[in-house]
């Protein structure tokens, strides 16, 4: 069932591949860096970030000189959110359990949860900082286990690492830290460029469309977490709904960049056009405020308002958006909440917004996008966890109880080799 629009629907764009010039850039990239090692990093520095320091690692005076460059409060801030995040990853991480069963008699199957030995955690510093990138990417990963976390961050204009930025990496417990920002610095995690830090096993974090491409290309040397593009947001609301919160919470995620899409599924046209007026009225404010236009940029070229015609067919909207944040603020929160299935996170409820999942409440905000929701969920602590299995067979008959079977299945595979294994073991038993 179509929905009729209020706004242009951009979830025809969010499907999009990878721009055929950044994919051919990056791919040049990559080729140079692992030919010709750090000179190649060097150069692409110079030329990207302004900026070739003796050394790319950040020292335990510069973290210090960063931390006593920040208000208290702030200080505090951060914090509080590093121990949300924290406490939310160990949860998780409780849920995520060895066991070992006896499946048949003398057959023992059993599973272990051993973390990856190390992962670079990439923390951009453009347009907007991004704090909380750090507590996802480096603090998560050492609540799992992780024995060695590097961080590689961008330098601004040529003058090293965001002072705050620094004190988020070093304070979340990333073990080293380097200055270098985008493909190189992605390149230098994966191909053990950086100085006594041997090739990573898993790549995380976010970045622009090249960082992101770095990743795809990248993918299967190392691991990834996401393929992430613009933020995103969705919000279902009734005629209960208060228009000004839901017109700021589009705005938010809509401050993340100008290819941002933001969404709104309502039941009520009334309600979905007061929405419209408040958006407009809010980036009016906004612009007076000082703040630049990347929100109206947004909300112009990808934002949207449909009308539902009932609650079941609200679902099927934003179901097939599959957006990265989905708010649900009706009389109805928990019936949606159990029929939704294709969201990144969910937010419940009029006091809930994503700009808490953002920056502080504790849930993880590197997420799926461009309706990846579809088929995985986000960032967690399991990513760092590998889920390895294990079989033992304490008696002779567990093999009586397995071996005839495998060796009926292989001859019908044709594989004599997997047949003989299983009847050599049946002619030892005594």
């Amino acid at each position: 069932m179509s929905a009729p629009l209020l706004l242009k629907s951009p979830t025809a764009e969010a499907a999009s591949g990878p721009d055929a010039a950044v994919a051919a850039r990056v791919s040049e990239m990559l080729l140079r860096i692992e030919r010709e090692g750090v000179d190649a990093l060097r150069a692409y520095s110079r030329e990207l970030d302004d900026w070739d320091p003796p050394s790319f690692e950040v020292t335990d005076a510069d973290v210090a000189t960063a931390t006593a460059s920040l208000p208290e409060p702030l200080r505090a801030s951060i914090a509080f959110a590093q121990s949300q995040i924290g406490g939310f990853a160990e949860l998780q991480r409780a849920t995520l359990t060895d066991f070992e069963a006896e499946t048949l008699p003398g057959v023992f199957l059993g599973q272990k949860q051993v973390p990856v030995a190390s992962v670079g955690a990439y923390c951009p510093s453009g347009r907007v900082p991004m704090l909380a990138c750090a507590f996802m990417t480096v603090l998560v990963p050492k609540v799992a286990g992780v024995e060695q976390v590097v961080a590689c961050t961008p330098p601004r204009g040529g003058a090293g690492v965001h002072a705050p930025t620094l004190h988020a990496i070093a304070t979340s417990g990333a073990d080293r830290i380097f200055a270098l920002g985008g493909v190189q610095a992605l390149a230098a995690m994966a191909f053990g460029l950086l100085d006594g830090v041997e090739p990573v096993d898993v790549i995380v974090g976010p970045g622009n469309a090249f960082v992101a491409e770095a990743k795809r290309q990248l993918f299967g040397r190392v691991g990834i977490d996401l393929l992430a593009g613009p933020s995103e947001v969705a919000v279902i609301a009734d005629e209960t709904a208060d228009a000004e919160l839901v017109a700021a919470d589009l705005l938010a995620q809509a401050e993340h960049g100008p290819s941002s899409p933001a969404v709104l599924i309502t039941t009520s046209e009334a309600f979905g056009r007061a929405v419209i007026e408040e958006v407009g009225a809010q980036l009016d404010a906004l612009a007076a405020a000082g703040a630049d236009d990347t929100s109206r940029r947004a909300w112009t070229d990808h934002g949207t308002v449909m009308v539902a015609s009932d609650r079941e067919h609200a679902v099927e909207l934003s179901d097939a958006v599959a957006t990265e944040h989905l708010e649900v603020q009706t009389v109805d929160d928990d019936w949606y909440f159990a029929r939704l299935r294709n969201y990144g996170s969910i937010f419940l409820g009029g006091r809930a917004t994503v700009a808490f999942s953002d920056k502080a409440i504790g849930t993880n905000h590197t997420l799926p996008t461009g309706r990846a929701a579809r088929y995985t969920g986000g960032l967690s602590v399991a990513k760092f966890l590998k889920t390895l299995t294990y079989q033992r067979i304490d008696t002779d008959d567990g093999v009586r109880a397995i071996a005839p079977h495998v060796a009926e299945i292989a001859r019908a595979d044709l594989m004599p080799a997997h047949e003989a294994t299983a009847t050599k073991r049946l002619a030892r038993l005594t």
